[in-house]
């Protein structure tokens, strides 16, 4: 009898157990704090589809005043024939800022030899590596794999819209966080769209909506379908060249 017992137990606890997990898979990942997100446009280095392209990023940020920090910047983006890519990141700037926004960064990659070159601006350095693997999208900003079968994470298709000649298609993604766990007391609605061209093998325009940060879009405008001036894909002549890739093993 006291055999049985323990095995009743023994059953008990991890049938709890296994219930507990379930749970927590359906649960949404815990809350890491209010982030900005204000990704950026991946140019994909695909061959046969050249472009230059202004692309302009807007955010509206909400502060923990309920004021709003409003800024915007406007970055370069282009690809070869060939399909080497050219992408700049250029500050955030306030909305009566003149001129040009200051470059941050600009990366230069080749997909034929997996060349990536990042250089730097204030340091004058170009730092070249040869990537063990061909370059992949940088987190947001290309959608996420929405987790199966988790009430807590939705995706839909949204249709088409044009945009300068080109047909874009939609996605929208909707993650919803408990009022437990957002830190406002109620359930909040985090949505993400992105509109993508098959044209260019691009997504044009992707927006960020969190009640608790604000909105942020980032819109590609000023596609010229010509092939790109070969000095965009030059590194500048006063900048110093660094070697990073690793030595052979």
């Amino acid at each position: 009898m006291p055999r049985f017992r323990c095995f009743l137990a023994a059953l008990c606890f991890v049938l709890a157990s296994i219930c507990h997990a379930q749970n927590r898979q359906q649960m949404p990942r815990d809350y890491p704090g209010v982030q900005i997100i204000v990704p950026g446009i991946f140019v994909t280095p695909v061959p046969n589809a050249p472009f230059t392209a202004v692309v302009e990023i807007l955010s509206h940020e909400t502060l923990p005043d309920g004021s709003t920090n409003i800024r915007s910047t406007a970055a370069h983006i282009a690809r070869s024939s060939s399909g080497r890519i050219y992408n700049e990141r250029r500050q955030l700037v306030p909305t009566n800022f003149h001129g040009q926004p200051p470059l941050l960064s600009a990366h230069i990659y080749d997909p034929s030899s997996r060349l990536s070159i990042f250089y730097n601006p204030f340091q004058r350095i170009a730092r070249e590596t040869i990537l063990p693997q061909p370059l992949s999208a940088p987190l947001n900003s290309v959608p996420s794999q929405t987790p199966a079968n988790n009430p807590y994470f939705k995706q839909e298709e949204i249709g088409t819209q044009p945009l300068g000649g080109l047909t874009l298609t939609g996605i929208r993604k909707s993650h919803t966080i408990p009022a437990a766990m957002s830190g406002t007391g109620k359930d909040i609605v985090i949505v993400d769209e992105y509109w993508y061209s098959p044209d260019l093998s691009v997504y044009m325009i992707i927006k960020h909506n969190d009640p608790r940060t604000g909105e942020q879009i980032v819109a590609v405008s000023e596609v010229d379908r010509h092939e790109p001036n070969a000095s965009v894909f030059a590194i500048p002549a006063t900048y110093k060249v660094i070697d990073e890739t690793p030595p052979a093993q």
